[in-house]
């Protein structure tokens, strides 16, 4: 008999959606913290250009994994799941609703499932398992899951497409579950968590104008001075960070390369392509339930009932 496992709420999908003000709605009805698991939100002094949460946003409930690091430092998804574990499980001991909010799938995936020294990916195989969900369903290959490691059926959501693949997968190539290779791992300590994943998506059309829009709203708060007070503390402009999307065309544009114009306009273009692979990558999970931003009451429903549900494999 699996020991009950603590429930956690996670909100996702691709930028520009409305996962913040949503995350901050649940917090205060619910009694939960954000743990934000966003790639570029970990780094201080980037505020405009990742479009973190504003002050009064975080006065209302209080965020975690915002500011860790400085912005030539490095960090990885299991220096997150890390992380974010201690702190989940110092929320759910207190009796506060660890809400997971954030774009950066391979974050979420981590801290939910964490990372194993297994075999690398065999397109072949996932490819055969994945013709085989679309066919006959999620539960079909969940049901393989079932007879072949019913161990790992225990700890995967029946919809969940991508992680059951991936133990039937580790399975086939070492003949041990994968349940069997988190604990032998760093991660062997991880609490289980049981969790909802909300994803909010918006038409195609509408969200490549809201995030036209937010670059725009980045340019008028200043992403430009922003920029030039990173590199006046002596960031690199060549770093990693400095060099994500949200801050490379400003960095051309104050070297004098391109115009404001031109910085913007490219600002744009990636932060749609961003969100196209975005896109592509939660499609994988299927055991996301997908909302639009303004189906409120809707979302809440299904959050307290999971909350309130007392049955792992249906919440």
């Amino acid at each position: 008999m699996e020991a009950k496992r603590n429930k956690i709420v996670v909100i996702t999908g691709p930028t520009a959606t409305g996962k913040t003000a949503l995350a901050i709605e649940c917090a205060r009805r619910l009694g939960g913290e954000i743990l934000s698991a966003d790639s570029m939100q970990i780094y201080r002094y980037m505020d405009i250009g990742t479009a973190k949460p504003t002050e009064e946003e975080r006065r209302q409930v209080k965020h975690h994994m915002l500011d860790i690091i400085d912005p030539n430092e490095t960090f990885n998804a299991a220096r997150y799941a890390q992380m974010a574990s201690t702190i989940a499980s110092e929320l759910t001991a207190a009796g506060r609703l660890p809400i997971v909010v954030g774009g950066t799938g391979l974050y979420i995936d981590a801290f939910l499932g964490g990372l194993i020294e297994a075999p690398a990916a065999d397109k072949e195989f996932r490819d055969r398992h994945r013709l085989l969900a679309e066919r006959h369903g999620s539960y079909y290959i969940y049901s393989l899951l079932e007879k072949k490691d019913p161990e790992a059926a225990e700890r995967i959501h029946p919809r969940d497409r991508v992680r059951i693949i991936r133990a039937l997968e580790v399975l086939e190539y070492t003949g041990k579950s994968i349940v069997k290779h988190q604990r032998g791992h760093g991660f062997a300590g991880f609490p289980t968590y049981l969790a909802l994943k909300i994803g909010l998506s918006m038409d195609r059309e509408d969200l490549f104008k809201t995030i036209n829009e937010r670059v725009e709203v980045m340019n008028e708060k200043g992403l430009v001075q922003e920029t030039k007070n990173l590199i006046h503390k002596g960031y690199n402009p060549s770093s990693a960070s400095m060099q994500a999307f949200c801050y490379r065309h400003i960095i051309d544009h104050i070297d004098d390369k391109i115009g404001l114009e031109e910085a913007l306009r490219r600002l744009k273009r990636d932060t749609r392509k961003y969100a196209k692979r975005q896109i592509t990558w939660f499609k994988r999970d299927g055991s996301i339930r997908w909302f639009k931003p303004e189906d409120r009451t809707e979302i809440f429903e299904m959050v307290e009932t999971f909350l309130t549900s007392v049955h792992d494999k249906s919440s």
